[in-house]
Order: structure tokens, then sequence, then C-alpha cells
């Protein structure tokens, strides 16, 4: 087994014993419903309330290694808590924001990642959506990777409909222009 499945294995066990809603984005994700590529680490949003944050990051940190000092401010200051698995692979857990993690979550896959071993994968769409608001040239790659590999099975309106709240957010048109873009290119 892989280090990144063993982590994905290890933070999954952990958020389903304490109830926390979660699902994996990011190279993990991209390898089920992309082209698969290498990935270092692990990227995960939790449902956790923002006035149970403090607990959260505390329950977290007595099972995981943090990855920076004085993490309650940097989590506080950032929603992203850096720790390491037990075999010391890197996971960034990010504490959604109520609206669209919300979907997020409702939309997460269950995938089979070794002999009765599951964890949770956001879907496709919503990967997509996460990739084409970063915008990177591997994010790029990555939502060709998605639309080749899923092609008509994607919810396009979906997408849109949550690119159209985000450009609105960022105050640009270029994150739906970029994804429409893609979809003329590959005939969606």
């Amino acid at each position: 087994m892989n280090t990144q499945v063993e982590a994905a294995i290890e933070v999954h066990t952990f958020l389903s014993k304490h109830n926390i809603s979660y699902a994996i984005i990011g190279g993990f994700a991209v390898q089920h419903w992309g082209e698969p590529r290498f990935t270092r680490d692990i990227d995960i949003t939790v449902s956790v309330p923002i006035e149970k944050t403090e607990i959260f990051v505390q329950n977290i940190l007595k099972h995981f290694d943090a990855r920076v000092q004085d993490t309650i401010h940097f989590v506080q200051q950032t929603r992203v808590l850096p720790i390491r698995a037990k075999n010391e692979c890197e996971i960034d857990i990010s504490l959604a924001l109520p609206g669209y993690e919300d979907e997020v979550m409702k939309r997460a896959v269950k995938i089979k990642v070794a002999p009765n071993q599951f964890v949770k994968i956001c879907s496709a769409e919503d990967l997509i959506i996460h990739k084409a608001v970063a915008g990177r040239p591997r994010d790029i790659d990555d939502i060709v990777g998605i639309i080749y590999r899923q092609g008509k099975s994607i919810d396009i309106d979906y997408i849109r409909r949550w690119l159209k709240e985000f450009s609105l957010i960022l105050e640009t048109d270029r994150v739906l222009e970029r994804f429409e873009k893609l979809l003329k290119q590959y005939h969606l």
C-alpha cells in the first residue's frame, strides 16, 4: 500500500470515529477522477463549525503531529491545519465554510482504496470547481484529465452555477472563462 493511501485511511478512520464530515480533494482525488499523477500529500476539507475549531484542532493533535508552530493561531488565520500522518505523509486539512462546502460534503463519494478500506473523495464536479478557482497550470491540466475521463457524465450546470458564484466573490470572470474554454476545446 502506498504512503498516501495509508495516510488517507488513517485520517478517514480518525474523522469517521469523531463523526466529522470530510472529503479528500486535490491530487489524491485527481487520481480517481482524472489522469493519475504523482502527489506527495493529502488535501482534505472538513466540516467543523467555526466555534468548534479549537476543540477540533486539539483533538486532531492528539493523534497527528502538527507541521507548524502555534497551530491554533495558524489555523485561525488560514483555516488550514497542516499535519503529518504516522507514516510521515503530509496532510493539509482545510476547514470548510458554510455554503458551497456543504454541497461538497453531501456530494462526496466513497471509494475503495484497499481491501475492505474506503475513503471519501469530492465529486468530479467539485474537484473541477476547486481546480478552476485555483487556476494554476497543473490545475488546468487536472481539469482536462477529468473532462477527458468523465466526459458527458459531468454535471456541467452544477459546475457553472458555482463558478459563477466564485467569479462574483473573486470579482473576476477568468474562473468561468477558463472552464468554458476547456468545454469548447473538448466538445462538451
